[in-house]
């Protein structure tokens, strides 16, 4: 099994490639101009249409939020343009030179930097709210991401995080073994004490470069387990979301019906 230090490295290389890379070039986008980039935020926010219901840019104003995992930074630019105090944190260099590069287009203070959550580079009770969509699955320790999250808040701060749901229909479907065995020990008793981590043909159908090399860390997990590993939080209130495109029925009929049941992600308020 691969040291922490050793995913650190990889997860700073793989992660390297902005995440939506394969996406955005699937529609043409080439550059990190303006145009390009509203084109690409136009059709994020399109593909993600409850984004912004489950983090609530719009709550934000004159409040001190980190991001962490930034990819092509569409939301770091919805929460830098709510008139947040925005501080951006990618172990990856590429993801912050591209969100520096949004902060400087709109004419705003907001910074990202490089660095590891595992090791979260502020104060404690720094912040009114930390966001992170899609980045402490992959870090080997989501745990400790999300201890360090709750460190960091300011008391009655609000955390909304999203991370891969390990009973969505995806995981049933194309790994029910894998998926019967994390059910069998969550009802022995194992949720939130034992991490069991996605194997490579899960990573790769989650996230792959543009070689199609699988994501070094991907940990999937239930809505019990994420409940039992934010204990310390004052309120913890998940929802699924997210779904594939089921035989002929567009994915976007599903996502308000079974992405609720069955879903991809599991969206994460807390309050501290």
């Amino acid at each position: 099994m691969a040291t922490q230090e050793d995913i650190n490295t990889q997860n700073s290389e793989f992660w390297n490639t902005l995440c939506g890379t394969s996406l955005a070039q699937g529609i043409g986008i080439k550059d990190g101009s303006r145009e390009s980039l509203e084109i690409f935020d136009k059709w994020y926010m399109d593909l993600y249409p409850y984004l912004l219901d489950r983090v609530p840019v719009n709550t934000m104003k004159d409040k001190a939020v980190l991001e962490i995992g930034l990819g092509y930074g569409t939301l770091s630019q919805k929460i830098a343009e709510a008139g947040a105090r925005y501080h951006g944190l990618d172990i990856a260099s590429g993801p912050v030179a591209m969100v520096n590069s949004r902060m400087g287009m709109l004419g705003v203070d907001g910074l990202a930097q490089q660095g590891n959550m595992l090791e979260c580079p502020f104060e404690d009770g720094t912040f009114d709210a930390v966001v992170s969509i899609g980045c402490f699955h992959h870090t080997g320790d989501t745990q400790r991401c999300l201890d360090e999250t709750f460190r960091v808040l300011k008391p009655g701060g609000h955390a909304y995080l999203m991370v891969y749901n390990q009973f969505s229909f995806r995981q049933w479907v194309r790994f029910p073994k894998e998926t019967w065995e994390k059910l069998r020990r969550e009802r022995a008793g194992y949720a939130g004490y034992v991490r069991v981590e996605g194997t490579e043909a899960q990573r790769k159908a989650y996230d792959a470069d543009m070689s199609g090399k699988a994501a070094p860390e991907t940990d999937f997990f239930s809505i019990k387990q994420l409940q039992h590993m934010m204990r310390r939080y004052k309120s913890v209130h998940c929802r699924k979301e997210n779904f594939d495109p089921l035989w002929r029925i567009p994915r976007k009929n599903l996502l308000g019906n079974f992405g609720r049941i069955a879903g991809l992600d599991i969206y994460i308020h807390a309050e501290k």
